[in-house]
């Protein structure tokens, strides 16, 4: 090592005189040293001040650029070397290297900056703002050939995909059709992995996106599906999730999904469509998410309904009922769930027999399939008074719905749950489904949902609760009382902070609840008259007339 020392300080000479020969035969004891004990060799360059003198040597016209760059290389290996190599000042120079035409120069220069920023954010988003991504995707095209450049420029590009910061930068240039060409020329199984690697993170922009399918991915990854469905090797099984994901992924941007539907006529989306009855469980889930996707906007929903869709997906939530794979039975469901938002398809859905189907997994206790089953039915029984009845006079499921609106850990499927609960009275404005609800102790829940930070939800649990009052007091009075109604509808009306229909269906509630004489006597107990004679004055009409109304009955009631 006392060789190094030599070494170090001759280098330091022969940088200033530039003699290229005695500078080279430095630089490969330099690097013969890094091979043999990389640690301590870098501990000795960096006490030597050696680092400083790396800058003025990383120019394109010397010969020994290459080397000077592999040396950083080598060193950036240690954590402890990176942060002294940003303070010599080495970025800057490397960055500008990356201009060069020579390729063993490019190779080495984007080792040490990818080492030299390995794991660190703000050191990517520096070379982000200094605009190597347009650099190396230029770099990538002119040198794809070279299979280690070209290692180099994606790893390069799946460090920096992680950043926020760089996907518009990448959107600027034309790495979607580089990446596609690229892969297309691969056969061998790891190459395309380090491939899906940058593709995936990029994928999350719409923008690029878009151009991913019009670079034509959608057809390798149809491609790849189609060699390895079959297949039980676990290279190819990854391989094929990896290529089924990514697709599912590209969906998820309204004018690549759009641009993929062709109007349900496009070859992917009937390919996608033939994945839903395979037998292969990652297909089904692809399958059953792509229709998801695709179902979202009303056109794409009332033609997959038009053409048998509803059926293919109820197909497969057959063969998942018994110890099915829940992921599968999640994407079903999400996608009925989309395909029942257009009023139109609601009927067909009904009458081809969804809610059977969906009911079937009543039964689940993983929480994503209650909640995606509670607003599937949700969705289905939207307007559709005969449906809502005939779920509403269903025991089991208003059981379920009361105990599932207790699921603490699960804020989603205790949320859907209410709203369930409101929408078979809202929708059916049945007396039997009022009792069934009674019975089964689902008064308390609505009356809980009315206090909610969500204003929809309040106002469809206040909804509810006036229709309760309207057509069946008797049967609900004492649950009412238990609940604290009178209590909270005070609340609601003196708080300022309550939205304008909160405070509207609030009164209409109280004139509905005059019918019963110890909810009547609750209300005259609480000073109801003061809180809505302040609201004749109302900014909003309709809760300024309500008020008159609601003073006058309370003065006449009194």
């Amino acid at each position: 090592m006392d060789n190094l020392s030599d070494t170090l300080k001759k280098l330091k000479i022969t940088a200033v005189d530039r003699t290229e020969d005695s500078l080279e035969g430095c630089l490969d004891c330099l690097l013969q040293a890094l091979a043999q004990n990389n640690m301590e060799t870098s501990e000795k360059m960096q006490g030597s001040g050696i680092l400083q003198v790396f800058a003025s040597l990383l120019t394109p016209q010397s010969s020994c650029t290459a080397k000077v760059a592999n040396i950083i290389a080598e060193v950036a290996k240690n954590e402890f070397m990176r942060i002294p190599c940003v303070d010599a000042g080495l970025i800057s120079p490397l960055v500008q290297l990356l201009n060069s035409k020579d390729q063993e120069v490019l190779l080495q220069t984007g080792r040490a900056l990818g080492n030299i920023c390995y794991d660190s954010h703000s050191l990517q988003a520096q070379l982000i703002n200094m605009g190597v991504i347009p650099t190396l995707v230029k770099l990538l095209g002119i040198h794809c050939h070279n299979a280690a450049l070209t290692e180099m420029c994606l790893v390069a590009f799946g460090n920096l995909a992680e950043l926020e910061s760089s996907k518009e930068q990448f959107a600027s240039t034309n790495i979607a059709e580089e990446l596609v060409k690229l892969f297309k020329k691969q056969i061998e199984h790891d190459k395309r992995e380090m491939i899906f690697e940058v593709l995936a993170p990029l994928a999350e922009n719409d923008a690029i996106k878009l151009q991913l399918v019009e670079a034509g991915l959608v057809e390798c990854l149809l491609e790849i599906v189609q060699q390895k469905v079959d297949s039980d090797k676990e290279d190819d099984i990854a391989e094929l999730k990896t290529a089924s994901d990514l697709m599912v992924l590209l969906l998820l941007g309204d004018e690549s999904m759009q641009k993929l539907f062709e109007g349900g006529k496009g070859n992917v989306f009937q390919r996608v469509l033939s994945w839903i009855p395979s037998n292969n469980h990652q297909l089904q889930l692809a399958g059953a998410l792509a229709i998801a996707n695709f179902a979202r906007n009303d056109g794409n929903c009332i033609h997959m309904v038009d053409n048998g869709i509803v059926e293919k997906l109820m197909d497969l939530l057959d063969r998942h009922v018994e110890d099915g794979n829940v992921t599968v039975q999640h994407a079903a469901l999400s996608a009925l769930r989309n395909l029942a938002i257009p009023v139109v398809n609601k009927a067909k859905m009904l009458s081809a027999g969804v809610t059977e189907t969906v009911l079937k997994f009543l039964k689940s206790e993983m929480p994503p399939v209650q909640f995606k089953l509670l607003g599937t039915l949700r969705m289905l029984i939207d307007a559709q008074a005969e449906a809502a009845e005939q779920l509403g006079r269903n025991v089991k499921l208003v059981e379920r719905l009361v105990e599932w609106c207790e699921a603490k850990d699960h804020a989603g499927v205790m949320g859907e749950s209410n709203r369930l609960l409101s929408a078979l009275i809202r929708h059916s404005k049945s007396k039997d489904v009022i009792k069934a609800i009674v019975q089964s102790g689902g008064i308390k829940h609505l009356v809980t949902m009315a206090t909610s930070e969500h204003v929809i939800m309040q106002n469809e649990a206040l909804v509810a609760l006036a229709l309760i009052a309207a057509l069946e007091l008797g049967t609900a009075e004492k649950d009412l009382e238990s609940a604290k109604l009178v209590q909270i509808l005070h609340r609601l009306l003196a708080d300022e902070r309550s939205a304008p229909e909160i405070k509207y269906n609030s009164m209409v509630l109280i004139c509905a609840l005059m019918g019963s004489e110890s909810l009547h006597k609750e209300v005259q107990d609480l000073a109801f008259l003061d809180v809505v004679s302040k609201l004749r004055s109302h900014e909003n009409k309709s809760v300024a007339q309500q008020a008159s109304l609601t003073e006058q009955r309370l003065t006449v009631e009194s």
